[in-house]
C-alpha cells in the first residue's frame, strides 16, 4: 500500500533560479526525502518572469520587480491568493511562513480557507530581531508608519500560528514575546556543511595571517567597524577579505571610500558575492573570521568557519554568543566598540591560535549537521499538527524548548 504523504505549503521572500544554485539544491533535496510529506514552495524568481518548476520539490514562483517596495506589494497581494489556490488544490496540512511577515499571508491564507473546510496548521519562523534589522539595513521612508504596520502584520500572525520555529535564543526569547504559550521549535538554518567539511584547510592556523569577513554589504553588519579595527593592526602581511554582496549599493561604496581614507585599499579585498566552495577557500586560509553584526539572529557563516578550524571574532548581539565561548573558540565584543574590536584582533596575531581552532571545528561539527536540519523539521511539523507518536514530541513540547539537537559548548 503506498505511504500516504501530507502536502505543505511553504512561502518566503527568498528568490530561487532554475536550476537551483548548489545550496538551494542541496537543501531541497533533502527535504524532499523526509518521508510522509510532498512539499510545494512559493517564492520569488529571480527575474521579472514568473516560474513553474520541480526540481526536488515543486516551485512556484512570482515576479520579482526591482525595488523592495514593489517586492512587498507583489508578494501581499499575488501570495495570498496563490496560497490559498495551492491549500485548496494539495489539501495541504501545513502553511510555513519563514517570517512573521509572510506568517501575516500565512495567516490570513488560514482564515480564508477554513470558510471551505480546509484546516491546514500554521508554522511561524523567527530568524532574525524582525522589530528592528529592516530599519538598521536601509533608509525606510516614513519609519514611524512603517514599524507600526509591520507589528501589526506581526501580531495578527503570532495570533493565529500553531507553532514557531527559531534559531537562536534571542529569537526564541522575541517570539516568545508576541507567543508565550505557543510550543518551539529551534534549529539553526539550512548550511551545506559538507561543502565546508570537505574542504582542507590551505594553510595552518598559526601561520594564516588573513581576515575574513562573511556577509552582506550592510549597515546592520557593522563592516565600517572592521575597516577601522583592521588598519590599527600592525600587521602589513594581512588581508581583509569582505565576502558578500553589495545588498546596500550605497553601504558598499562607502566602505571603499572608507579603505581609501584609512590607507588599507591595497589590503581591503571586496570579493562580492561568491559560491559555498569558494566561501569555504577563503575560510581554509584565514587565521580568523570577523562578524561585528549590530544585530544578528544567530549568523550561520560562524558555524562554516568554524567548520574549517576558524575561530571567530563576533559582537556579543542575537545568537552569536549561542555559538561562540569567548577566549576558547573565539573571542565577543561588544557591537559598535572599536576598541573592544581592534583588541580582539591584536590577541588573534599575538598567541598561537591552533587549539582555539581545534575547539571550534568541535563545536562546529557538534553543533549542525544537514541531518540535524532535516530532523528539526520533521519533529517542528509534529509538533505543529499534534502527532504524539512522533520522534521527540516529549522534548518538543516544553514551551519554548529547543526541539532541534542540543547545542552543546566546548
Amino acid at each position: 500500500m503506498p505511504e500516504q504523504r501530507r502536502s505543505l505549503c511553504w512561502i518566503s521572500s527568498a528568490r530561487y533560479s532554475q536550476p537551483l544554485d548548489a545550496a538551494a539544491a542541496r537543501k531541497w533535496q533533502l527535504m524532499a526525502g523526509m518521508p510522509g510529506y510532498e512539499f510545494h514552495v512559493i517564492g520569488f524568481s529571480s527575474s521579472f518572469r514568473p516560474r513553474r518548476f520541480k526540481e526536488h520539490v515543486s516551485f512556484y514562483l512570482l515576479p520579482q520587480p526591482p525595488t523592495s517596495l514593489l517586492r512587498y506589494l507583489v508578494i501581499f497581494s499575488l501570495a495570498p491568493l496563490l496560497l490559498c489556490w495551492l491549500v485548496m488544490r494539495r489539501r495541504a496540512a501545513l502553511i510555513v511562513a519563514q517570517s512573521p511577515f509572510e506568517g501575516a499571508i500565512g495567516a490570513a491564507a488560514k482564515a480564508f480557507v477554513r470558510l471551505l473546510g480546509r484546516r491546514p496548521k500554521l508554522i511561524i519562523e523567527n530568524h532574525n530581531n524582525f522589530e528592528e534589522d529592516v530599519f538598521l539595513q536601509r533608509s525606510v521612508p516614513l519609519p514611524g508608519m512603517y514599524r507600526r504596520l509591520m507589528l501589526a502584520l506581526a501580531r495578527f500572525a503570532f495570533r493565529r500560528a500553531d507553532a514557531l520555529r527559531v534559531i537562536s535564543s534571542s529569537t526564541a526569547e522575541r517570539a516568545r514575546h508576541y507567543a508565550p504559550e505557543l510550543p518551539q521549535a529551534r534549529f539553526m538554518t539550512f548550511s551545506d556543511t559538507d561543502v565546508f567539511l570537505r574542504m582542507a584547510r590551505r594553510l595552518p592556523l598559526d601561520e594564516a595571517v588573513d581576515v575574513v569577513y562573511a556577509g552582506v554589504l550592510i549597515p546592520r553588519k557593522g563592516v565600517d567597524l572592521l575597516l577601522k579595527a583592521f588598519a590599527e593592526l600592525d600587521h602589513p602581511r594581512a588581508r581583509l577579505h569582505l565576502v558578500g554582496g553589495a545588498e546596500n549599493s550605497a553601504y558598499a561604496e562607502s566602505l571603499r571610500r572608507a579603505a581609501a581614507e584609512l590607507g588599507i585599499s591595497e589590503r581591503a579585498h571586496f570579493a562580492g558575492a561568491v559560491s559555498q566552495r569558494e566561501l569555504a577557500g577563503y575560510f581554509a586560509a584565514a587565521r580568523v573570521m570577523v562578524l561585528p553584526s549590530l544585530s544578528e539572529g544567530l549568523g550561520r557563516v560562524v558555524v562554516e568557519a568554524m567548520l574549517l578550524g576558524t575561530p571567530v571574532i563576533g559582537s556579543r548581539v542575537g545568537g552569536i554568543p549561542d555559538m561562540i565561548v569567548d577566549g576558547e573558540n573565539g573571542y565577543l565584543v561588544e557591537a559598535g566598540n572599536e576598541a573592544e574590536l581592534t583588541a580582539a584582533l591584536r590577541r588573534i596575531y599575538a598567541q598561537d591560535v591552533s587549539a582555539m581552532g581545534e575547539k571550534a571545528r568541535a563545536f562546529a561539527e557538534d553543533f549542525f549537521s544537514p541531518r540535524k536540519y532535516v530532523a528539526g523539521y520533521r519533529r517542528l511539523f509534529e509538533l505543529a499538527l499534534g502527532d504524539e507518536t512522533g520522534p521527540g514530541m516529549e522534548q518538543a513540547r516544553a514551551r519554548g524548548s529547543a526541539a532541534g539537537p542540543k547545542e552543546k559548548r566546548p
